[in-house]
């Protein structure tokens, strides 16, 4: 498995995850985004609803009645109840499952030092699993380059 970290360096979360949200979906990938608390479960929620006024990501949340059915399903827990390919791991978010999962999306503040140092930690530990690592930082356009 992949695990590809993103160092949020230019724009903030909700500029940069609507835009790989819409990467995974246009390749026909359903995501789950894991966030530490109620709080920015209910932030994602909303932002996924208004980024942009022309464009719309369905999604659904913890409170869903159908999370199955979900092609982008945000929850506090190691649940994946639509059968996600992606997952995305935001604001220190871990995860205790990755198994099931083709991608691992790590999204972390570039400019909150205890975001990198937590972040860094996390790369070792995923490093010393075995995994697949990648990272990516931001271009001034909103892209990302791969960095290693």
């Amino acid at each position: 498995m992949e695990i590809s970290f993103y160092h949020l360096t230019l724009q903030p979360l909700g500029v940069a995850l609507p835009k790989l949200l819409s990467k995974v979906r246009e390749a026909d990938m359903k995501a789950v985004i894991k966030v530490p608390s109620a709080v920015e479960m209910d932030d994602i929620d909303q932002m996924l609803w208004t980024f942009d006024k022309g464009s719309f990501l369905a999604h659904d949340a913890e409170k869903s009645k159908h999370p199955e059915d979900q092609p982008i399903y945000i929850t506090t827990n190691d649940d994946n109840p639509a059968s996600a390919d992606v997952l995305v791991l935001t604001d220190g978010a871990t995860c205790e499952m990755l198994d099931g999962y083709k991608r691992v999306l790590e999204m972390f503040d570039g400019n909150n030092p205890t975001a990198v140092e937590e972040a860094r930690g996390r790369w070792s530990k995923y490093k010393t699993d075995g995994h697949d690592l990648t990272y990516w930082q931001q271009t001034e356009t909103g892209g990302w380059t791969k960095k290693a």
